[in-house]
């Protein structure tokens, strides 16, 4: 064995009760600050980005974004999803997802409630384009490829860019 691997001997030390509570209740505060913290990414102003549309050069719509939790990213592609039901089974299965919907959906969804008011649900901006509702209108602003990029963002604040770095990385 080379000088730089030594074996180190792990003591073991007898505590009385209140000790060893002392410690764990250190561990527990530690857990649970570190549990709340994760809990509370919604409301991060540092998990916010700011994005903006430009084209020629020029911005045209600037908002920002927040991360989404894995329910809200359920809840869009269930409301933007067709279901059937297989007689054969008894239950109804998934046909078809508006794919452009879904994506319209999350952008509006991870959109601050203070610029979705001002961008997205601007009702001046629905009746000059013919839509019903915020999402349709990111659906007749937005291009297919700034929809994409807007999307990659949102993925990679929700932490799914990172764990598949994290688990290629292991």
């Amino acid at each position: 064995m080379s000088e730089t691997k030594k074996n180190t001997a792990i003591e073991e030390v007898e505590m009385d009760k209140e000790t060893n509570e002392g410690i764990m209740r250190t561990y527990e505060d530690d857990i649970l600050g570190g549990l709340l913290a994760a809990a509370d990414y919604i409301n991060d102003e540092d998990e916010i980005v700011p994005i903006e549309i430009a084209r020629n050069g020029v911005v045209l719509i600037k908002f920002r974004i927040r991360p989404l939790s894995e329910e809200e990213y359920v809840k869009c592609k269930n409301r933007h999803t067709k279901y059937i039901r297989n007689k054969q089974i008894g239950i109804k299965i998934p046909e078809d997802t508006d794919t452009a919907m879904y994506r319209n959906a999350l952008i509006y969804q991870a959109t601050i409630p203070e610029d979705r008011e001002k961008v997205w649900d601007n009702k001046a901006a629905w009746k000059k384009l013919d839509v019903l509702n915020g999402t349709e209108l990111i659906g007749k602003v937005l291009k297919a490829g700034e929809k994409d990029a807007v999307c990659d963002k949102i993925d990679t604040i929700s932490g799914y860019s990172a764990m598949a770095e994290e688990v290629a990385k292991n």
